[in-house]
C-alpha cells in the first residue's frame, strides 16, 4: 500500500505540470485537432488521430493530477529529525564491498525520471528509517538479506 505523503518540492512540481499541462500543453494541442479536424476527413487524418489521441492522454493525466494533489499531504522537514533518517532524508549508504549510494527517500509521486530519489515505502526506505549515522541496516532483498551501512544523511533545508 503506497503512503499519500509527498516533500514540498514533489507537491510544487506537481502543480507546475498540471498547471503547464492545462494551460499550455492542452490548448496547443486543442487548437492542432481543430485544424486538423478543418482539413476534411477525419478516418483517414493522421494528425487529426495523433492529436486527438494526445489530447485524450493529457485529459488523463491532468484527471489524475487533480485527484492526487487533494490526497497528498506535504510533509516539511523538521528540526527534530536531524541525525536520523525520516522522509524527505539524502542517504548515503555503503555496503561490505565498498559500494556506495545516495538517493533520497520520497513519496511514490517523485520518484519517477529520478535514480537518485526512493520511494518511502520501498524495503530499502523502510530499513532505513530511523537509523542514525554508523548504524548497520539489513534489507531484504530478492536474492536474500544485504547489510549497509550508514555514511550520511542530510535535510534540504
Amino acid at each position: 500500500m503506497a503512503t499519500n505523503i509527498i516533500t514540498r518540492e514533489g507537491h510544487e512540481a506537481l502543480k507546475a505540470e498540471l498547471d503547464h499541462l492545462w494551460r499550455v500543453y492542452r490548448p496547443e494541442i486543442t487548437q492542432k485537432v481543430a485544424w486538423a479536424a478543418s482539413l476534411g476527413d477525419r478516418s483517414e487524418n493522421a494528425d487529426y488521430q495523433y492529436n486527438k489521441k494526445l489530447l485524450r492522454e493529457i485529459d488523463r493525466r491532468v484527471r489524475y493530477l487533480r485527484k492526487r494533489l487533494e490526497d497528498v499531504k506535504v510533509v516539511d522537514y523538521g528540526p527534530e529529525q536531524e541525525g536520523r533518517v525520516f522522509f524527505g532524508a539524502w542517504v548515503e549508504i555503503e555496503n561490505e564491498d565498498g559500494e556506495v549510494m545516495k538517493f533520497r527517500i520520497v513519496g511514490y509521486d517523485e520518484i519517477y525520471g529520478r535514480n537518485d530519489y526512493i520511494s518511502v515505502d520501498s524495503p530499502m526506505a523502510r530499513a532505513l528509517l530511523k537509523k542514525e549515522k554508523d548504524d548497520e541496516v539489513v534489507v531484504q532483498t530478492p536474492g536474500g538479506e544485504a547489510t549497509w551501512y550508514v555514511n550520511s544523511i542530510s535535510y534540504p533545508h
